[in-house]
């Protein structure tokens, strides 16, 4: 029962943190404005940790690699405390794996939440095409989108590049994210 309630804990607490940071990561990089009640929200939220790393993790090529690290460190601390309640047996421990394990998790995050971001946007063009989250949620969607806007045309006056980027994401998670995932495993 313990094991059941410290495992919850991991994923409701533990593992979206470090979708946060993540997140906060996409959200720099993509330049996506945070003027808004869910970015001014996350920001808040992951400040306490980002800033203090910032002192200590430069930047690189502009990216803001202490959010990226911050995520790293969290989503390996995450899957060492769910090995740890599983009983994995450390006296064996295979840290290059474990660490090739949260590159791998790391990525799937991404592909989720640029599904959850799109799936988000879609809503809400059709029930508040003028929520102060469209900015933010288009700079996201944006550079994913547009190439496929390029070539599909609406079908009308639907736009479907957002539904073919979602089956393109899934494919990525089933094929090459769930292979590298199983080989990853198999080194554990």
């Amino acid at each position: 029962m313990l094991g059941e309630t410290l495992s919850f804990l991991l994923d409701a607490l533990v593992q979206p943190f470090a979708a946060i940071l993540l997140f906060r990561f996409h959200a720099v990089w993509l330049q996506a404005p945070m003027r808004n009640p869910i970015g001014e929200f996350l920001m808040a939220l992951t400040d306490f940790v980002v800033l203090r790393a910032r002192r200590y993790i430069p930047r690189i090529l502009g990216l803001d690699t202490a959010s990226l690290l911050l995520a790293f460190l969290v989503e390996f601390f995450y899957l060492c405390a769910l090995l740890w309640l599983q009983g994995y047996a450390f006296e064996t421990f295979h840290l290059p794996g474990l660490l090739l394990w949260t590159a791998v998790k790391l990525l799937k995050i991404s592909f989720y939440l640029l599904m959850a971001t799109l799936i988000t946007e879609a809503i809400l063009s059709w029930v508040n095409p003028h929520t102060p989250l469209a900015p933010m949620l288009g700079a996201v969607n944006r550079p994913f989108v547009q190439p496929l806007r390029r070539r599909i045309p609406p079908v009308g006056n639907v736009d479907l590049s957002v539904l073919v980027l979602l089956l393109v994401c899934q494919l990525i998670l089933i094929v090459p994210i769930g292979g590298l995932e199983q080989a990853v495993m198999r080194l554990l």
